[in-house]
């Protein structure tokens, strides 16, 4: 066959022809219209949001979508088509400069996302995403309430957690500083409370410390820990001071646990998948030597020692 100019034309229609039917046609002929068993409509106040998100370019940052080989995001569920019935256009994303999204409902209290929104630095110090204060009180609150509706049924699930222990943490903090250590302590596995911290107080282990607060605590809780970080003005019950923990028998275990784990209700995130374990230990320590001045580091009971650490070599 001669390469005419009509053999170039025809040959690049048929081309496009079985791409548009492989990409577009056989995808739209196989759609999934039944709803997923998490599926739910949304809220006028959360469509509004959703317009928002959309307007502001959120889903060029931001994916909604955790396939099988995302379990490293740490996700509970892999998405279905039928999540996204009801969405037009289907904000799938395909960049993951900030984290997926599309569990994200219930994962933080509503004034975390607030505080979020007005200055992401506030509550993730090392966080690239823009400021969105411009949108004001109103825009930010329908916004939230889209970005807690992500993950429909389960999401929901979530956010019912969430305002049960505000309340439970609300009446705690306002009870005043022994009844609010007490009923956090009392929150903890009794082996947590019983445990301390394995590290020693080595000047690289507090080096590390200080430089994990930095990136991930000190927006809440402050270059100081008194809980007046940046974030503080928007969150209820405020980030907890850490100097008022002196003399409240706060073993290491019991600030890994509350690291590790979050205190849900409050503003606290959970950090068990972004932090291994040394990196919480060390945090630990920096803040029961710095703010607390109350360190168990290395105290009994005592195992042997991990082989880089220094000390004596019968441990």
């Amino acid at each position: 066959m001669k390469m005419t100019p009509a053999a170039v034309i025809i040959g690049s229609l048929l081309l496009l022809a079985a791409i548009v039917l492989v990409v577009v046609y056989v995808p739209w002929a196989t759609r999934h219209d039944a709803p997923s068993e998490i599926f739910r409509s949304r809220s006028d106040l959360e469509a509004e949001g959703r317009l928002i998100y959309i307007a502001n370019g959120c889903v060029y940052c931001h994916s909604q979508s955790i396939r099988t080989i995302d379990w490293g995001h740490g996700a509970e569920r892999i998405a279905q088509a039928g999540d996204y019935v009801s969405d037009q256009p289907i904000l799938l994303g395909s960049q993951r400069t900030g984290p997926d999204l599309s569990q994200e409902g219930g994962e933080h209290p509503d004034d975390w996302h607030i505080a979020h929104f007005i200055n992401p630095r506030y509550t993730r110090p090392n966080s690239i995403m823009p400021e969105v204060a411009f949108l004001g009180e109103d825009k930010l609150q329908a916004l939230t309430a889209y970005i807690q509706s992500l993950g429909m049924t389960d999401a929901d699930q979530r956010m019912q957690r969430q305002i049960y222990w505000k309340k439970a943490a609300t009446d705690a903090y306002e009870a005043g500083p022994d009844e609010n250590v007490k009923w956090l302590s009392e929150n903890i596995p009794q082996g947590w409370r019983d445990l301390p911290n394995p590290y020693p107080t080595t000047d690289a282990g507090l080096a590390r410390g200080h430089l994990i607060y930095q990136q991930f605590c000190i927006g809440c809780h402050g270059p100081v820990g008194d809980g007046m970080g940046p974030a503080q003005p928007w969150l209820y019950p405020p980030p907890l001071n850490f100097t008022i923990l002196k003399n409240r028998e706060i073993s290491g275990g019991i600030l890994y646990y509350q690291i590790m784990n979050g205190i849900t209700g409050t503003a606290m995130p959970y950090f068990k998948r972004e932090l291994e374990s040394e990196k919480i230990w060390d945090v630990g320590n920096y803040v029961a030597v710095y703010f607390i001045d109350d360190s168990d580091a290395n105290a009994e009971p005592h195992g042997i020692d991990a082989a880089y650490e220094p000390g004596d070599v019968n441990r």
